[in-house]
């Protein structure tokens, strides 16, 4: 649910790409790779070709250390496909697909990284516009210089689909697009005669950590063994909705405005995909519920939350007479199930933002179901600004370590 900023992404390139993929092994999923039951692919168009020289012209000043880190040209394509809706119907969605090309890489056979992004309000940072505030453009395009193709799903709401409400923290939305995203990202390797070494890996942080985890339980429950996943990494995503809006609703939290704008935006997009149609003084006591009216995901609360809402919504939730409201949110929780695939979940401790307890609930609900392969990586003392450096690094670990 966060917003990565540019600089702080350019950071982030330079303090962990120490750890390339690994070469071409089967990872601990033996489960056959097969083909999808349909054709996704619509067109793909070649946004740039950028050399290793242009990559390192992004680093400069303070930054221009990261420029050892690259270590091949990229092309990077925008690529539009088929998927659907939260309401099920059939749409066109976009992302951005990253390709390591030259000598360094021509001989070897790559894994394909499926990278969920954080949120973004603005569509100029959407993967497949490519432009210099997104993950893309920024530490997208040095994993892709390190050896990834990188599948980078713009999500419903941005790129192709900009006319459409964004389905923020919804999660079979968010993990159809990116699904829908990895088959079109397939179709286009083979039509392109790419050498793919068959590993899937995926990724994200905040909203896009949340996404991933989506995309993976669907991957892994509904795809019968679509695509070899060998590693999941989860950063700071808002798993737990039921036990985190519990916690918003009847606790103080940060009283930021940004932050609280996020909170609303999902409460918002809830009560649209689920039908609930309620006005916002049904949530709200005045005179926010005019501000949510008139400026919905954009109203700026700067005090804690939990004052803002009625006592009457308080008291339906608290005593779950307000049935329709709670099904909803408890058809978004994605912590309760258990993985196959080697998980790590990464969650600062001081999270503000997405509270800590998310993962710490993902954790335990997956233990208590026999996973033996998920770990909980508590970031000390991080909030969730500060947590992305911790997660980062821990990915580029954990992914380089995959055999």
């Amino acid at each position: 649910m966060l917003t990565l900023k540019t600089s702080l992404t350019l950071l982030l390139c330079g303090v962990m790409l120490v750890v390339g993929p690994t070469s071409c092994k089967n990872g601990n999923n033996n489960d056959p790779v097969n083909p999808g039951p349909t054709r996704t692919l619509v067109k793909s168009t070649l946004v740039g070709e950028y050399s290793q020289a242009d990559l390192r012209s992004r680093f400069t000043g303070v930054s221009s250390l990261f420029q050892v880190f690259i270590r091949n040209d990229i092309r990077v394509y925008r690529i539009e496909y088929n998927t659907t809706n939260s309401d099920g119907k059939p749409i066109r969605a976009s992302g951005a697909l990253l390709v390591p090309v030259g000598s360094g890489v021509q001989n070897r056979a790559l894994p394909l990284l499926s990278l969920q992004h954080g949120t973004i309000q603005n569509d100029n940072d959407a993967p497949s516009n490519y432009q210099s505030g997104s993950e893309a453009y920024t530490f997208g395009s040095v994993f892709a210089s390190q050896g990834y193709i990188i599948s980078a799903p713009d999500y419903i709401g941005y790129g192709a689909s900009k006319d459409l409400p964004h389905p923020y923290e919804h999660n079979k939305s968010l993990a159809s697009a990116s699904l829908d995203m990895l088959r079109a990202s397939r179709e286009f390797i083979a039509d392109n005669n790419l050498n793919w070494d068959k590993r899937l890996f995926v990724a994200g942080y905040s909203e896009g950590g949340y996404a991933t985890m989506a995309l993976q339980k669907k991957i892994e429950e509904e795809t019968n063994g679509e695509f070899n996943l060998v590693a999941s990494s989860c950063g700071a995503g808002a798993y737990d909705k039921s036990a985190f809006m519990r916690e918003i609703i009847n606790n103080r939290t940060s009283g930021v405005g940004f932050i609280n704008r996020l909170y609303v935006w999902v409460l918002t997009t809830y009560d649209r995909i689920y039908g609930l149609n309620r006005p916002a003084t049904y949530y709200f006591k005045p005179p926010y519920a005019a501000q949510v009216t008139a400026n919905n995901a954009n109203t700026n609360i700067n005090v804690s939350l939990n004052t803002t809402f009625t006592d009457s919504f308080k008291a339906a939730v608290n005593n779950n007479t307000d049935q329709a409201f709670l099904k909803a949110v408890q058809e978004n929780d994605i912590h309760d199930w258990k993985p196959r695939t080697p998980t790590r979940l990464y969650h600062g401790d001081a999270d503000d933002t997405v509270f800590y307890l998310n993962s710490v609930n993902a954790y335990e609900a997956m233990q208590k179901r026999g996973a033996t392969n998920v770990e909980l990586k508590t970031l000390r003392g991080a909030n969730h600004a500060t947590g992305i450096i911790g997660f980062i690094t821990g990915t580029y670990e954990f992914f380089g370590g995959v055999q």
